[in-house]
């Protein structure tokens, strides 16, 4: 048995077919060989997005058997985990906290596999290779963000910190229609509801819904430009170009985007776009033309929610954060990340960090039970 490791400067060095293969078992479209090469592909993933690809790639007798998505960053930006007090903290002592590394699907805080193996090859054959790295480049810190929660006691046992997190997913418990999905609730919200959506009927605003079935090339041009306007509503340049939306259309049989688009007499006038897992859907991007009371919420999260009942899908994950979804039937969990400090004075500060932000996490997470509008006999 011969392993060896192989950081990878572009997803396309691996041996396609091979890479394919391990990755296409995985639940998750975002954990992808189409979506991470269309990230890079597009150059929305690179040196110059401070994305850098470092992918480790383990090769058992030659065979590709493990892949770990991985990239050297020279910021903090496209993570959804935020760390500045802690480069704050680095720079102050005179070291570098850049640049670090990340096994994270960039600008995408879903919960994913991030070690993916087969065979003899298991998920220890990524950390040792990975902290060699560190010290061989003098790279400070790893981040593991949004894992799959089966590898937290590994990483705990080979001295990574746990920092807590939370996000809040609506559980689909069978409902027949968005009727149904209304009895969850106390009176005064369904009623907050209720008003919500007829806000949007009132004003003879419809809605159509694209997915791998109906999608066609045209419709990314127009969610573009909503895309985008909201980056530029915050000055901000936006993370993803039209050239990476549309390497996900030519993809959309196994990526399964889902774009639900809102129409004005005969216009489009905001749209958001999900993408579809094996029991799951997520919500990821959004945008309007138009600044409309209510649209927001029947956009992104009723049509989603009534998407994912007609389907049967289970879940819907929203994306991280947002008080605001507690009230429309989102639930709040808990979503942790896992950091190794290569040096020891670094690691206890950060422990020591970590800790007092836990107690604050839980006890926004009670809070939040306090202040859900669901009955105590629907909580989950």
């Amino acid at each position: 048995m011969t392993i060896k490791n192989k950081f990878l400067e572009n997803i396309s060095d691996a041996p396609g077919e091979g890479l394919k293969k391990i990755l296409g078992k995985e639940d998750s479209p975002f954990i992808s060989f189409e979506f991470l090469d269309a990230l890079e592909k597009s150059m929305c993933v690179g040196s110059l997005s401070g994305w850098q690809p470092k992918h480790l790639s383990v090769f058992n007798e030659n065979k590709l058997s493990g892949f770990m998505p991985l990239y050297l960053k020279d910021n903090s930006q496209g993570e959804f985990v935020f760390d500045h007090q802690w480069s704050y903290a680095l720079n102050r002592a005179g070291r570098n906290y850049y640049p670090k590394l990340i096994s994270a699907i960039p600008f995408t805080p879903c919960e994913t596999k991030k070690f993916i193996c087969e065979g003899i090859v298991d998920e220890k054959h990524f950390i040792n290779p990975t902290k060699d790295l560190m010290r061989e480049e003098n790279i400070e810190s790893w981040h593991v963000l949004f894992p799959n929660p089966e590898i937290r006691n590994l990483l705990l046992s080979n001295d990574f910190i746990e920092r807590s997190g939370y996000r809040f997913v609506w559980n689909n418990r069978n409902y027949s229609d968005f009727a149904h999905f209304l009895e969850i609730f106390t009176s005064r919200q369904r009623k907050n509801i209720k008003t919500e959506r007829k806000k949007i009927n009132s004003l003879n605003i419809s809605f159509t819904v694209k997915d791998k079935e109906n999608l066609e090339e045209e419709d990314w041009d127009i969610f573009y430009k909503f895309y985008k306007n909201t980056y530029s509503e915050r000055m901000q340049a936006p993370y993803l170009n039209i050239e990476f939306f549309k390497l996900v259309h030519e993809h959309r049989s196994s990526l399964k985007p889902v774009l639900f688009f809102a129409e004005h007499d005969g216009e489009k006038i905001a749209g958001s776009l999900c993408f579809q897992g094996k029991d799951t859907l997520y919500g990821r991007h959004w945008g309007a033309s138009k600044d409309i009371d209510s649209l927001h919420f029947e956009c992104c999260y009723y049509q989603g929610i009534d998407y994912c009942i007609e389907k049967g899908i289970k879940f819907f994950d929203p994306g991280v954060q947002g008080e605001h979804k507690i009230r429309r039937g989102f639930e709040p969990k808990k979503s942790n990340s896992y950091h190794f400090l290569l040096r020891k004075d670094f690691r206890e500060a950060i422990n020591a960090f970590c800790l007092e932000e836990t107690k604050s996490i839980d006890s926004y997470l009670t809070a939040c039970d306090e202040y859900t509008p669901i009955k105590k006999e629907y909580r989950i």
